[in-house]
């Protein structure tokens, strides 16, 4: 966030002009790359240098003209991921390698090899169902599957490789050395490309080791659809890229960031996902430094076998994408995720940087957040404000003015004289407390937490070896080096509760502005040439600042509970990997529709890469949203993973009841809604954390095969049972929602009447409440009705909306835990079950029956949708033989068959039969 703010830097202005941050064209490596074009590549394999061991094959590759050699390594990881990695073979210093985002060095499968002869290489997996063909002159890889190019590597001969080179002999590189017109024309020329400095209006970056900028192309074969590379403020499908146009990835703060721009904002994930009817693969770049990514997509021809000799050669068209990887520096590490479903991608992406963190269930529920929230009194009439309009709510957050002059883990003396009864006070009304703390440490040597740090060098240094100070909320800042394992672990002791004066257990976590953000840099940003632990530069690491910030958070709120409470952080900047530590929101949005409107791509292409704990903020963050907007924003944002209202200094209050009694009436609706459906969100998250199953999904991964959802993202899947479409226009009288797949049958998630065939259909749209439907063939697990907090739902009894598909079958899944511990994990303290209707018979059974957790809860409605005909009789079962009449009502408007008063234990084995 930034704004206005009396006494502190202002940034606002600065920020929202664009000259603030650069254009592709004005970043050197990529002006170097691009003068690099498609033919044959330079690039060579020494074939006959080959060496293979169980771990990976290795050779050599040269280059024509500069004769540097490159080693290239491939290997084969469990769940048929390749990995490639090209390195200089003997580098003047070691090249940086992207640590910790992978969860384990992954275990590697031996590759065969099943053909070498004159300049040709195929490797096979054990299983055979792929291979890899490596072509020598000119070099370039084939990913195979049955015949068929998955994808290509360099087969538009775009390999770049800046080896390490000694500095020039007759130049010094320091910031003094900034006359460019003694240079001679030579000279100007390496300083237009940057190779040793580069200038971005009054900012330099020196080089210290030079240019070391990495890249390459892959060609998928068959793909027109691809996906991933968040976070931009752009639609799902990713578009083609002119020159100057790259989607860059490079975590920046941009204030009220532009709506379909590919400049980087916040957090970055080089995951790419390319999608064609029944088939996905997917392309990791391991790679921190700043990346920007080239699209292009095509159509070419392909031969046709004819049916005879005689027969004139046919061709058709066939789509192919290009994707050109171009990054600052490291080395070329990329994994190729072979699918071939989305769900395998996802599998496959899990099993190098890991699942979602299942989330304490307090998290899931509604946060109410601003900045700020003024002091102790300010907050409990919030807090009462909720149980006055009888909305729930499960957090209520407090932003940077609650500290002692912008000083993390302290409290402004004034306004928050007695932290720690505030808590309590908001422990007995069952609910939770967030409070930000952000990466910059203020300048002043009174701070414990400032002069313990430089005390121990524990701060990021300036090329001269200082600590970097930099312009952030407090003013003159200090940033934390957490790329230091031992920086982490004295970081995650600051919450211990000794240290963290007036915290307590309720207290939660919230990481911002740590791109990280530094007012009067570059960009808004650390210079690249600061350095970090192990002497690498900002520029090796900058895409990972905010991911080993929110690691050492989510580590230190374990630690205070001695390992037995799960965390929960919420963080701005992120990379691959973060999805293991917490939520991310889309940042400084704006309260204007069109921010609505790219919240639903921007949060599917998050939870595509991993992180399913995602969300927008409410209303947006900047500015007045009209009553229209914030009801719409409420009702889209109570179906997606992470639902938080957020405001800023500047806007006006906009608790959920200020905008008059029917504004109040449908807020309070669409809330009460969200806390109804938690036990279905709650199991998708598990499926989440152990299964890397998205939890809010574009159409195309729940219907793979329809080429109508493959650019939809105005709607979207919640879990496999729910489409969900938000209304993002003002005064909507009607949408036109697709309900895909001609066999599918879909039921008005409310009023439970079967839709009419499915395909594009006008739904009219009143303010009360957006479209929903309920996929047939699925069991939603529901509360019967909405507490005040989560924490008070507990023993609140549910329902199971059961919709019928074609063949009058349904299958849907509860997990259920308590809540907030890691019992589930170490104790096996959690309850899985499963429920099916088959043959009129509704059925629960245990889905793991190593699950030992027990609750009173039980099942006390059930609702068929979608049920032919009136039933004679309804009789209920338990596993030891007893047997009830069940009391029923049918609905033949809308054959809906509604089974009251059932008291059937959760935790047990029953079965419904209806004849």
């Amino acid at each position: 966030m930034e704004a206005v703010t009396p006494g502190e830097v202002s940034v606002q202005d600065e920020a929202v002009d664009k000259s603030t941050f650069k254009e592709c064209n004005q970043i050197a490596f990529y002006r170097r790359q691009k003068l690099l074009h498609p033919g044959k590549s330079l690039y060579q394999a020494l074939l006959d240098s080959v060496t293979l061991s169980d771990e990976n094959v290795k050779f050599p590759i040269i280059h024509e003209e500069n004769k540097v050699l490159l080693q290239v390594e491939i290997c084969e990881i469990e769940g048929s991921i390749f990995r490639l990695k090209i390195d200089e073979a003997a580098p003047l210093r070691e090249r940086y390698k992207v640590p910790d985002v992978l969860i384990k060095e992954p275990i590697t499968r031996r590759l065969i090899i099943s053909q070498k002869e004159a300049g040709i290489l195929v490797l096979s997996n054990v299983n055979e169902d792929y291979k890899l063909q490596v072509t020598a002159n000119p070099f370039q890889i084939e990913l195979q599957s049955k015949a068929e190019t998955v994808l290509s590597m360099n087969s538009n001969g775009l390999l770049y490789f800046e080896h390490l080179q000694p500095p020039p002999s007759d130049r010094k590189h320091t910031e003094e050395n900034k006359d460019e017109s003694s240079c001679d024309s030579s000279k100007e020329k390496q300083e237009d490309l940057g190779l040793w400095q580069e200038k971005f209006g009054r900012f330099l970056d020196i080089k210290a080791h030079g240019p070391s900028s990495v890249g390459v192309d892959f060609t998928l074969h068959g793909f027109e659809h691809v996906y991933g590379l968040p976070q931009h403020a752009e639609a799902l499908l990713l578009k083609n890229t002119s020159d100057g146009d790259a989607y860059r990835l490079y975590n920046l703060d941009i204030f009220g960031h532009k709506i379909h721009d590919k400049i980087g904002i916040y957090g970055s994930v080089p995951l790419l996902l390319a999608h064609k009817p029944n088939r996905s693969s997917g392309i990791f770049w391991l790679n921190s430094s700043e990346t920007l990514v080239d699209i292009n997509t095509k159509a070419v021809a392909e031969h046709i076998p004819s049916g005879s000799a005689a027969e004139t050669t046919k061709q058709r068209a066939v789509p192919v994408t290009d994707v050109r990887w171009m990054s600052e520096s490291g080395i070329i590490d990329v994994f190729l995720l072979t699918g071939p479903t989305a769900f395998d991608i996802f599998k496959q992406f899990a099993h190098l940087t890991g699942t979602q963190a299942l989330p304490p269930l307090f998290s899931l529920g509604y946060h109410q957040c601003r900045w700020n929230y003024e002091d102790e009194h300010d907050v409990k009439a919030v807090d009462a404000g909720f149980d006055q309009h009888d909305i729930p709510y499960d957090v209520i957050w407090l932003d940077i003015e609650h500290t002692d002059g912008k000083r993390y883990f302290t409290w402004d003396k004034k306004k928050f004289r007695n932290p720690r009864k505030m808590q309590e006070h908001l422990r007995k009304r069952k609910r939770k407390l967030v409070v930000i703390v952000d990466p910059h440490i203020k300048v002043d040597p009174t701070y414990t937490l400032y002069s313990q740090a430089k005390d121990k060098g524990y701060f990021v240094k300036d090329r001269n070896g200082q600590d970097f100070e930099g312009i952030c909320w407090p003013g003159s800042s200090c940033y934390l080096d957490f790329t230091n394992p031992e920086v982490r672990k004295w970081y995650a002791d600051q919450f211990a509760f000794k240290t963290y004066k007036g915290s307590t257990n309720i207290l939660f976590v919230w990481n911002d502005m740590n791109e990280p953000s530094v007012f009067k840099g570059a960009e808004l940003t650390m210079p690249k040439d600061a350095v970090h632990y192990n002497n690498w530069e900002h520029r090796e690491v900058h895409n990972l600042y905010g991911f080993y910030q929110q690691m050492a958070t989510a580590e230190g709120l374990i630690r205070r509970s001695s390992g037995k409470e799960r965390p929960f952080v919420l963080t701005r900047s992120f990379f691959a990997g973060s999805q293991k530590y917490g939520a991310v929101w889309t940042g400084d949005n704006t309260a204007e529709w069109h921010y609505l409107k790219i919240s639903i791509p921007m949060l599917l292409t998050i939870s595509m890469a991993g992180i399913s704990f995602c969300g927008a903020d409410v209303g947006g963050f900047i500015g007045d949203p009209e009553p229209e907007l914030l009801v719409r924003w409420y009702q889209a944002g109570a179906y997606q993973p992470f639902f938080r209202g957020h405001s800023n200094m500047e806007s006006k209050r906009r608790e959920p009841w200020l905008f008059g009694e029917k504004n109040t009436q449908i807020i309070r609706e669409a809330i009460r809604e969200r806390y109804v459906l938690l036990p279905y969100l709650y199991t998708l998250f598990y499926r989440a954390h152990t299964a890397a199953e998205p939890v809010m999904r574009p159409l195309w991964i729940e219907f793979p095969g329809k080429i109508e959802t493959f650019g939809v993202d105005n709607e979207y899947m919640l879990g496999n049972a729910l489409l969900v479409h938000p209304v993002t226009e003002p005064e909507a009288k009607a949408v036109n929602v697709l309900l895909p797949g001609s066999e599918e049958i879909w039921y008005d998630f409310r009023k439970f009447k079967r839709m009419e065939d499915p395909g594009t259909l006008k739904i009219p749209v009143t303010l009360e409440n957006i479209p929903v439907f309920q996929r047939g063939g699925t069991v939603l697990p529901l509360k019967t009705t909405a507490g005040k907090s989560t924490e008070w739902m507990t023993d609140i009894s549910y329902e199971l909306h059961v919709a019928l598909d074609t063949e009058a079958c349904a299958i849907g899944e509860l997990y259920l835990d308590d809540g907030h511990s890691f019992q589930y994990l170490h104790k096996k303290q959690f309850l899985y079950r499963k429920f099916t209707f088959h043959k009129n018979i509704l059925s629960s059974s245990c889905t793991d029956e190593s699950g030992q957790y027990h609750t009173t809860c039980v099942v006390a409605r059930v609702i068929v949708l979608g049920f032919g005909q009136q039933p004679t009789l309804v009789t209920a079962s338990s596993k030891d033989g007893k047997e009830k009449e069940v009391v029923f009502t049918y609905d033949t408007k809308t054959s809906t068959l509604m089974l009251e008063n059932l008291a059937l234990s959760v935790d047990a084995d029953w079965r419904i039969h209806i004849s």
